[in-house]
């Protein structure tokens, strides 16, 4: 397994990438498919961040998937073994996502998914009441800050499962997908523990 090591705003030593090295050997035990890790070290010069000063960014590469995990801590070791710590929790999490327990009985993640509450139910939960403010031309909910930031990328149809899986990979609490079966723009997210919600849009 390769492994890359750069910094922003700051040098990094060559006993830090050493010390890299040796602590993403870890990785393997999840994943023996990973290829290289691309290790950004970068420094927040902003005094009143002392305490995360140092952000540490993993991207591991493999033959399946990208895998993204981040953290921040007031040195870089301690942001190194947390944003370790998150990427072996992605690993592990994506590994068991076919299987969701309930109670005794192990259930799939589609059958889990079918004896949820559905869009409508959660549309009509109670929302504390927020304050909007006009920023030029949008409307902003709550106190803001705005902040704009536009992404696009290539989209292949997947299915739910799939979609499930690379969502466990990056880390986040949510996916945007194209379903392969019903061949619409679709969001999974995650609720509670292995409770996972699905939107899909009608653009008929």
């Amino acid at each position: 397994m390769e492994v890359v090591v750069t910094g922003r705003h700051c040098e990094v030593s060559d006993r830090f990438r050493e010390h890299v090295s040796e602590k993403l050997t870890r990785l393997e035990k999840h994943d023996h498919r990973i290829m290289r890790v691309q290790v950004e070290v970068e420094l927040e010069k902003n005094p009143r961040q002392h305490d995360r000063s140092t952000k540490v960014e993993l991207t591991a590469f493999s033959k399946g998937p990208v895998i993204r995990a981040e953290a921040a801590a007031e040195d870089k070791m301690g942001a190194l073994d947390l944003a370790l710590d998150k990427m072996q929790a992605q690993m592990r999490r994506a590994a068991d996502r076919r299987r969701v327990h309930k109670g005794r009985a192990q259930v799939s993640v589609g059958e889990a998914l079918a004896a949820m509450p559905t869009v409508d139910d959660v549309a009509q939960e109670e929302e504390p009441d927020v304050i909007e403010h006009q920023v030029g031309p949008i409307t902003v909910t709550g106190d803001g800050p705005l902040v704009v930031r536009e992404k696009s990328h290539h989209a292949t149809p997947m299915t739910l499962d799939q979609a499930l899986y690379e969502m466990e990979l990056v880390g986040h609490d949510f996916y945007l997908f194209v379903d392969k079966e019903s061949e619409r723009p679709a969001v999974v997210y995650r609720r509670r523990g292995y409770d996972y919600g699905v939107i899909s849009l009608d653009v008929g």
